[in-house]
């Protein structure tokens, strides 16, 4: 990735890292008001962001968050003891005889902050396929994938415009963003050539077609009292949920 593609990931994930704050913390200085204006900001910003990423950079399809965190303990380096032992031609393994069964030689053993249960080889090959994992380029997105991202990316304005015509109480949001939603997973759904870290957002974006259960009017109409009899339920007839469901 180029300096300015890295540059654009790390303000898109600041966005998103602080806009939940941003919204609560706008509420409580101006009110509704102000609340609803800083929404707008963040996901105008958010969506240019995007856009820039998708039709400029060709970022491809974009995971949430845009900067995937890191593992510190799967992609923990070899211990310096295990380099030197390996550049000294010292064998880090010991093969028995018998049992055929790989173990790790006294001499080679690491500290306990950097040990680990396989051998020297199972974990250079998981950190080498791992680190190939996350180096694979993007898939390239034609006409059609391109419109589909670009929908997905502009739900959240489209859904606040929506908002502002018709009212948070109106069904016409809600039935809005989830067309937008499953218009760009279907959209996407031709792609086959997808690494894993895309194929990851595209699962996760699935499930988060659920959260339209809970999300208003919906919830308000139809799931509410369905999961509050639920907990009834749960709490009157199973022992020990009683205090977590109430």
């Amino acid at each position: 990735q180029s300096l300015p593609q890295q540059k654009l990931l790390t303000w898109l994930s600041v966005l998103e890292c602080v806009e939940v704050f941003a919204e609560m913390g706008t509420a409580r200085a101006w009110g509704e008001m102000g609340r609803w204006t800083i929404i707008v900001l963040i996901q105008l910003a958010k969506a240019i962001l995007r856009l820039l990423l998708l039709l400029w950079y060709k970022a491809g399809i974009q995971t949430s968050p845009p900067i995937v965190p890191l593992n510190r303990e799967q992609q923990q380096p070899l211990h310096p003891q295990d380099m030197e032992d390996s550049s000294s031609g010292k064998d880090q393994t010991y093969v028995g005889k018998r049992s055929s069964r790989v173990v790790r030689s006294l001499q080679s053993t690491p500290s306990l902050q950097s040990r680990h249960w396989g051998s020297p080889q199972q974990r250079e090959e998981s950190q080498s396929r791992r680190a190939e994992e996350m180096n694979q380029p993007p898939t390239p997105l034609g006409l059609q994938e391109t419109i589909a991202e670009s929908i997905y990316i502009a739900r959240p304005l489209l859904h606040l415009l929506s908002l502002g015509v018709w009212g948070q109480r109106s069904w016409k949001p809600w039935l809005l963003s989830a067309i937008l939603d499953i218009s760009s997973l279907s959209l996407l759904s031709d792609l086959k050539d997808l690494n894993r870290r895309e194929r990851v957002e595209l699962r996760r974006r699935t499930i988060l077609l659920l959260y339209y259960l809970l999300r208003s009017p919906f919830y308000d109409r139809y799931s509410e009292g369905r999961i509050l009899f639920l907990l009834r339920l749960l709490a009157d007839y199973v022992p020990g949920l009683g205090f977590v469901t109430r």
